[in-house]
């Protein structure tokens, strides 16, 4: 019985290997079926190629076709190889293809081919083929070769793709726009219209300025495919929310026809290979998102809308102080979510600890899966002696994969805080805090240089100068006060007075990448000149803010309408140029920088 259940584990042994070796010879290697249509007129020809795919095509033999029993074979088989060479990677493929016309009207299943490579068979799935009375494309006379829409949005279209079409509110949904196309592409592709992202927050994903194409069968047809353009949306609201459709100028380099009705039939096309370009406006479809609200139960009182997946940590410096000897507490939120919009968690200090307003820095990673980190320093400065206990700091997320929330707590901390060496001195602060010098002049114990004074000092200039500027100087700090108080309790307020102090210093920032060529960073710093200008000075959160909303608002200010057209030509543009750059790049660069600065300096000088 042993011998005979070795015996058996040593042939299920043999099989496996023996598998594991047919797969690892057969790794890689591809064997399908496309036609160039699917639904043919009744007196129309269409083609049927069969494609392996592979690092070796040197050992195929023995191609069976199909028996097209329902079709006449006008041409076939036609056989031709290619070869790619990219980064030391061979790739071969050979295709085998026939012209057909179907004999009878009805729909029929043409069946699998058959090749054999290196001892295996390879076989392609069967295809069907749907025959109608009369022709698929318009009828047009003899000598016309005009090209409708309809032939070329048969093979050239955009389609816009998302990783989820439910989601929670928070909750990043990926969207992907791919162009797929059987023609030839004469020329650069240029941008008609930008997709609209109303109810999201967006992050674009960075993709290769050079199309990079590969190939899929869709319906039985081969298409070249490669990306357009990626972006991560994180929802700001609930419902049903609609992505509208992105839309791409595309030159189309098509043959002339010479007898067949059909301009994308290889077979009877122009033998003197001529062509005509078609500019094509390619739109890709409208995409559905449905957005959930967050449940309200068992929702943590820590919970400020973070949505994701993420992982907290703590330091302090040391564990004893002196009074009025500022420290930093620091905490660092990474994970996956919208690192951007994150809530800095609140710090809750015992008595005699006070604190300022936490400094953070964000490190993001736009990628399929949008991840980063954000580093928060709390600075706190002790007042009294004693032994002090911080307590934990709670941050909460919800997590989609589990559909729940989560909580994370940093640890507390004990610190032991000593007097100073001089009671209410101010220490060197080199984290910010200001720091106070109380300095004594000696006292003058000679009395020569004294003399006594003959006329009352209130008629003298200088008693007046020393009673009316130092309250002209206190008004005026009061005034000042008044005016950073209510700036410091409203906070739109605050970036409206602020808005172009900032745009001016992203603007020199993105002015310097620009001289040193670097291209990528310049985009993201000029965008963020325009768009955080944009955000402080109309009072729209980055949440809903959108270009729309923007310019809606900038009409309502009555700002003229030569400036909000100037606006949008210039985002247009920004994306133009980053999208397809061309040989004067640098002077459109430039273009584009001058562009942007006197729109903010326009807006500002019409608002004020």
């Amino acid at each position: 019985m042993l011998f005979a259940l070795k015996k058996i584990g040593n042939m299920t042994l043999k099989v496996l290997l023996t598998i594991l070796l047919f797969s690892s010879l057969n790794y890689a290697q591809k064997f399908y079926a496309s036609v160039d249509k699917n639904k043919v007129g009744l007196n129309e020809q269409f083609e049927i190629s069969f494609t392996f795919e592979g690092k070796d095509i040197n050992s195929l033999n023995n191609f069976t076709p199909p028996a097209f029993t329902n079709f006449l074979a006008l041409s076939g088989p036609n056989q031709s190889t290619s070869m790619q060479i990219i980064n030391g990677n061979v790739s071969a493929s050979r295709t085998y293809s026939y012209y057909l016309q179907p004999r009878s009207i009805g729909k029929y299943s043409i069946g699998s081919g058959s090749i054999q490579f290196d001892g295996g068979t390879f076989k392609t799935q069967p295809l069907t083929i749907e025959v109608v009375k009369g022709n698929t494309q318009p009828q047009q006379q003899s000598n016309d070769n005009t090209v409708s829409n309809a032939d070329i949005a048969d093979n050239l279209f955009i389609r816009a793709m998302v990783d989820k079409q439910k989601v929670y509110l928070g909750e990043q949904v990926t969207v992907v726009y791919k162009l797929y196309t059987r023609l030839n592409i004469a020329s650069q592709m240029s941008i008609s219209k930008l997709p609209n992202y109303e109810g999201f927050w967006s992050e674009e994903i960075e993709t290769p300025n050079n199309i990079d194409f590969n190939t899929e069968v869709i319906n039985g047809k081969q298409y070249r495919v490669g990306v357009l353009k990626r972006a991560a949306l994180f929802p700001s609201q609930t419902g049903e929310l609609s992505i509208t459709p992105f839309e791409l100028n595309v030159p189309v380099q098509i043959q002339k026809k010479k007898r067949s009705n059909n301009i994308f039939d290889d077979f009877f096309n122009d033998p003197f290979g001529r062509s005509e370009t078609y500019d094509y406006n390619a739109k890709s479809n409208t995409v559905k998102i449905t957005v959930l609200s967050l449940p309200e139960s068992k929702k943590p009182v820590s919970f400020a809308g973070t949505v994701g997946k993420f992982e907290i940590t703590s330091s302090i410096e040391q564990k004893k102080y002196k009074t009025n000897e500022p420290f930093l507490i620091t905490l660092s939120i990474s994970g996956s979510g919208n690192v951007k919009l994150l809530n800095t968690p609140e710090l809750n200090l015992p008595t005699g600890l006070d604190k300022y307003e936490p400094k953070t820095n964000e490190e993001i990673n736009p990628g399929t899966l949008v991840t980063g980190i954000k580093k928060i320093e709390y600075v706190i400065v002790p007042r009294i002696a004693g032994a002090k206990e911080i307590p934990p700091i709670e941050f909460s997320y919800f997590d989609p994969s589990k559909k729940s929330y989560v909580t994370l707590t940093s640890p507390g901390y004990n610190i032991d805080v000593v007097q100073g060496e001089t009671e209410g001195e101010e220490y060197a602060n080199k984290h910010g805090v200001e720091t106070l010098d109380n300095d004594i002049r000696f006292i003058k114990l000679n009395t020569e240089d004294l003399s006594l004074k003959s006329d009352m000092t209130i008629f003298h200039w200088g008693f007046w100068a020393g009673a009316i500027v130092p309250s002209l100087v206190v008004l005026f700090l009061v005034l000042w006060k008044r005016r950073e108080d209510r700036l410091s309790g409203n906070v739109q307020l605050m970036k409206y007075q602020r808005a172009q102090k900032i745009a001016k210093n992203r603007l020199k920032a993105a002015k310097k990448l620009m001289e040193e060529n670097k291209v990528e960073i310049f985009f993201s710093e000029i965008s963020l000149a325009l768009f955080g200008y944009l955000e402080d000075k109309l009072h729209i959160s980055k949440a809903e803010f959108t270009l729309e909303h923007a310019c809606e608002i900038l009409t309502t200010k009555q700002i003229p309408d030569q400036i909000i057209d100037s606006l949008r030509e210039s985002v247009q543009q920004c994306e133009f140029v980053r999208f397809a750059p061309n040989t004067d790049g640098m002077a459109a660069i430039k273009e584009l920088y001058e562009s942007i600065s006197h729109i903010i300096i326009e807006i500002e000088r019409s608002i004020k």
